[in-house]
């Protein structure tokens, strides 16, 4: 699409996830004439070499909301499996038992289920589809948006291909290493961790009943998450160095370390995609918004995967964001005003700091091999196994449902 002298309401820079489902939210539920570009540095032709994103994600019941809302819910659900029981457990590696130290079972037959899990392909996939077949949405691809200026009028956004898009706001979703927060001069404090993250799909004999295993050991948790079929995604943390030699062993030895840890309940298992591997690090950027500037996303945070909530963080970024622009636009405000994305920033950053935070305590406390420590973590997930209420707030939050919740995370339009 020629790009010179486009004039649009929002522009929103990356089409991942985050960026993607903002656009579709604000394609169907801001007012009739909205103009919103999208620009995207992914090809809308995938080469067929290309392998494909076979990770599990752990979508909240709020995010199925979202999704919902958005029209791509009705793609995913039939490729999509409800997590119907949590196992925790913790224990060395060569433990000969693995103590079942807390359990959601009950907690989450009531309802619907609190977490769904979807192959991050499938979800990729469901997304461009609804941006490509969305009038509302100008899209941009292959492009980017590498440099921008703002005034109290409106943004330039400068694109990789030489054109430029002009509008009221721009919204960065251009993930964790984000050209226009570095732009902006927006700082970030965060740290590396001494681990690795891996990645797989496996098939196992057994079916897993929608049951999900999270198994603390020294150099980190490793969840097995059940996806559709006799299949289970896998989100291994290990120490750096001995992640990086995992990587380079034949099959044979790569599936050999991992029954060590997935265990034998499921029957012999096999590799359905090459494992991945990527380096952990804590990020949070000092402020959600700039100049006519929101983050959303990876853009401004990135947390630790081992309770799976770094998309289900994002995806209340776009859904904060998604209503408050809706609801300025209906006002006849303007929605790239410092007042508009201070309501955002007070909305969000709080909550993503405190859940970023959680996820980085969680780690460091479970990721050792200290008796005594070992002792008293473990006499804390008994006691919290003990007392159903707290059991019940614990599966509503991981759903998304306490708190302060856009309406799009409730089922509810805008």
């Amino acid at each position: 699409m020629e790009s010179n002298g486009g004039i649009h309401d929002a522009i929103i820079a990356g089409g991942g996830f985050a960026g993607g489902t903002l656009a579709l939210a604000l394609a169907a539920f801001a007012p009739k004439g909205f103009r919103l570009a999208l620009v995207d540095a992914a090809p809308r032709q995938q080469n067929s070499d290309t392998p494909r994103d076979a990770r599990g994600l752990a979508l909240s019941a709020a995010t199925k909301s979202l999704l919902d809302a958005v029209g791509l819910w009705p793609v995913l659900a039939p490729k999509a499996q409800p997590i119907r029981a949590i196992e925790i457990t913790d224990s060395p590696l060569n433990a000969s038992l693995r103590p079942h130290l807390l359990g959601f079972d009950e907690e989450m037959k009531t309802g619907d289920p609190g977490a769904y899990l979807v192959e991050a392909g499938d979800l990729q996939a469901a997304v461009q589809a609804a941006v490509a077949g969305e009038p509302a949405i100008d899209l941009f691809a292959p492009e980017s948006v590498v440099d921008f200026t703002a005034d109290g009028f409106g943004v330039r956004a400068n694109l990789s291909g030489g054109g430029t898009l002009h509008g009221r706001l721009l919204v960065a979703a251009d993930g964790k290493r984000s050209k226009l927060r570095e732009r902006a001069g927006i700082k970030s404090i965060g740290w590396s961790y001494p681990q690795v993250g891996i990645v797989a799909t496996v098939a196992h004999e057994r079916p897993h009943h929608g049951r999900a295993v999270q198994h603390f050991l020294p150099a980190g948790p490793f969840a097995i998450l059940p996806l559709a079929g006799s299949r289970s995604s896998i989100v291994w943390t290990e120490e750096t160095e001995k992640g990086q030699a995992l990587m380079a062993v034949s099959e044979s030895e790569f599936i050999a370390e991992l029954t060590r840890r997935f265990g034998h309940r499921l029957g012999a298992i096999t590799l359905e995609s090459p494992p991945q591997s990527f380096p952990l690090s804590f990020q949070m950027a000092r402020s959600f918004i700039g100049d006519r500037l929101a983050l959303v996303g990876d853009a401004a945070h990135a947390v630790h995967p081992l309770a799976g909530q770094g998309l289900n963080i994002g995806m209340r970024d776009v859904a904060a964001l998604a209503e408050t622009i809706v609801e300025t636009q209906r006002l006849g405000l303007d929605i790239g005003a410092a007042t508009t994305l201070d309501r955002y920033q007070r909305w969000r950053r709080f909550d993503s700091a405190f859940s970023g935070t959680v996820m980085d305590g969680l780690n460091r406390l479970f990721s050792n091999d200290s008796v005594p420590l070992r002792a008293i973590r473990d006499l804390g997930l008994g006691l919290v196994d003990r007392a159903p209420g707290l059991k019940r707030f614990l599966v509503r939050e991981a759903a998304g449902k306490t708190g302060d919740v856009p309406r799009l995370l409730k089922g509810e339009g805008l």
